[in-house]
């Protein structure tokens, strides 16, 4: 028997964790995607333990999923800067802790372990009406339907947050990104690391995919509004990874030009507040994050297996357990999901908008002192370990 009915917008990794996480605590699920199949947004991903846990116990195949790589940061010569060390446990039961993979790779596996019917494409929702008892969301060309919870999955142009707080600008940070990835015949070495010299970041780490492993890299770096956008990305790479090592340099030259990506890196300031009534929000909807902390898809995962648990010992007829639960979610959530955002963007402005004449005083601290060990290298382990902890089975 059902224990009630949710409505999920928004068919990316928040959406379809929050709808696996709920189907395996009884309720009835449905998520609604506007387009008409499923693309990622993106090409290059990461995902660190936690969302790896909750990925394995809300029924996604994660054997194989990724390829497995201790992570430093360092500057463009390669002194190393950061050693971001997870304990040996959190290394062994997570295949090396953090891993790499293609964004497809992990939609595809979430997709497959959704149940047949629960995922509508070609949904795009044109209102929404908290009646008190349920929620009526109504479609373009669709008949509406009722719920007794809406969940706004829907990213960094939700229609739900707007619906729910109004619009507010989106934070642009003026930093964009051109990633891509190859494959090779042979393994190479499970290493990954995150390298900036005074201006730019050129960084890589292994990847999985389908039984191929390869790397996968990345060039980021600020960019003024009236720039040209590089339409070439291919030469835009070979020009900046000259300063960085022969390594990179002979990934860049080996990766197809079809496999090449670019993005502009934009977010929105931490929510105060995320849920109204019987509507909430998870992943991008309510926290998008720049890619800096590389946990931006691992947040929306967790979100979607959280929110279930806050739901699952309340009974969702009742209006004032369901403001109850849903406040307690985010509750739980907003101080881990708001440290990270806001790190990410600082981190960010840190070493792409720094005034020149501070740059040398930047890169003296982080070669020279514990600076970046303490502030990357010990608290990001710290934050890993404090998430697998409030990660339980259901």
């Amino acid at each position: 028997m059902s224990k009630g009915r949710i409505g999920i917008v928004g068919a990316g990794p928040g959406g379809m964790a929050t709808a696996l996480a709920a189907i395996r605590l009884g309720y009835d699920v449905q998520i609604f995607e506007r387009a008409c199949e499923i693309k990622p947004a993106g090409n290059i991903l990461n995902l660190w333990p936690p969302p790896q846990k909750v990925l394995k116990l809300i029924g996604v195949d994660v054997s194989d999923l990724g390829a497995a790589c201790h992570t430093v940061f360092a500057n463009a010569k390669g002194k190393v800067r950061a050693d971001v060390l997870l304990p040996p446990e959190v290394v062994s039961e997570y295949g090396g802790g953090f891993i790499g993979l293609l964004r497809w790779g992990l939609y595809k596996r979430m997709i497959e372990a959704l149940p047949e019917g629960v995922l509508c494409l070609g949904h795009q929702v044109n209102g929404i009406e908290d009646l008190g008892d349920r929620v009526r969301v109504d479609f373009a060309g669709q008949p509406s339907q009722e719920f007794d919870i809406l969940v706004g999955a829907d990213g960094l142009h939700s229609f739900v947050r707007k619906w729910l707080w109004g619009d507010s600008p989106i934070r642009r940070q003026f930093l964009h990104l051109i990633g891509g990835y190859l494959f090779l015949d042979e393994e190479g070495p499970a290493e990954g690391v995150v390298a900036h010299d005074a201006t730019t970041q050129f960084s890589y780490t292994p990847i999985r995919h389908e039984g191929k492993w390869g790397y996968e890299w990345w060039v980021l770096e600020a960019f003024k509004e009236d720039d040209p956008i590089p339409t070439d990305f291919m030469k835009f790479a070979k020009d900046r990874v000259t300063r960085f090592s022969p390594y990179l340099q002979s990934l860049v030259d080996q990766t197809p030009v079809e496999h090449m990506q670019r993005w502009e890196i934009r977010d929105r300031p931490p929510l105060k507040q995320w849920s109204k009534g019987r509507v909430t929000l998870v992943g991008d909807a309510a926290h998008p994050t720049s890619p800096y902390a590389a946990y931006g898809a691992g947040m929306s995962i967790e979100d979607g297996y959280f929110l279930a648990r806050h739901l699952s010992s309340i009974d969702l007829k009742d209006t004032g357990q369901v403001r109850g639960a849903l406040q307690a979610f985010e509750e739980r959530r907003k101080p881990h999901t708001a440290t990270v955002t806001e790190t990410a963007y600082k981190t960010g402005r840190m070493f792409h908008h720094l005034p020149k004449p501070l740059r040398p005083l930047r890169d003296f601290v982080f070669d020279k002192t514990p600076f970046l060990q303490k502030m990357i290298g010990n608290d990001t382990p710290k934050h890993i370990l404090s998430q697998l902890a409030e990660i339980e089975d259901a």
